[in-house]
């Protein structure tokens, strides 16, 4: 890990463990929902000339081709 990097994670955990379960949670469901709304958006970038069904369908295989790949 990166040397400066180290400080801010160690400020992230700490503020993590600060939390409560229920507080946890819903940063987790944030975070999910912020990076989908990422990979939408680079995928508009990607193929803007796609209507929205078919970015939605682009954007559904893809979730479920990188569903799980650690398991």
């Amino acid at each position: 890990m990166n040397i400066k990097a180290r400080p801010n994670h160690d400020l992230y955990i700490r503020v993590l463990r600060r939390m409560s379960s229920e507080e946890r949670l819903m940063k987790a469901f944030e975070l999910t929902e912020f990076s989908r709304q990422l990979f939408r958006q680079g995928l508009r970038r990607r193929f803007p000339d796609l209507s929205e069904p078919e970015l939605n369908k682009i954007f559904l295989e893809r979730l479920v081709r990188c569903h799980n790949r650690n398991y």
